[in-house]
């Protein structure tokens, strides 16, 4: 089984630690209890997988930290990643002018 991170309860993505193919069983470790998501599509290693379904203009939470801004609806086992999710630092952001 493909092994993923996260840190805090709030957490709404996992960090996976190695390539994760589409159909593969995730085992989410960090938090009280082990969470088992399946892989909706391939994610890279490193990169984050939903471990719930997240609406659109839902904030990311990372390691209890927002990280950015979901741009449509992500289910459950989708990759998280620029293609899908808004930095909330250039929401704040004019490009330091």
């Amino acid at each position: 089984m493909k092994q993923a991170i996260s840190l805090s309860k709030n957490d709404n993505v996992a960090t996976v630690l190695e390539e994760i193919l589409k159909g593969e069983e995730v085992s989410i470790k960090g938090l009280d209890k082990t969470i088992i998501v399946i892989a909706k599509e391939s994610i890279p290693a490193g990169h984050k997988i939903a471990v719930n379904d997240i609406e659109k203009s839902q904030i990311i939470i990372k390691y209890d930290n927002v990280i950015g801004r979901s741009m449509d609806k992500i289910k459950k086992g989708f990759h998280v990643h620029v293609h899908n999710v808004a930095s909330c630092r250039t929401e704040s952001n004019n490009g330091g002018e």
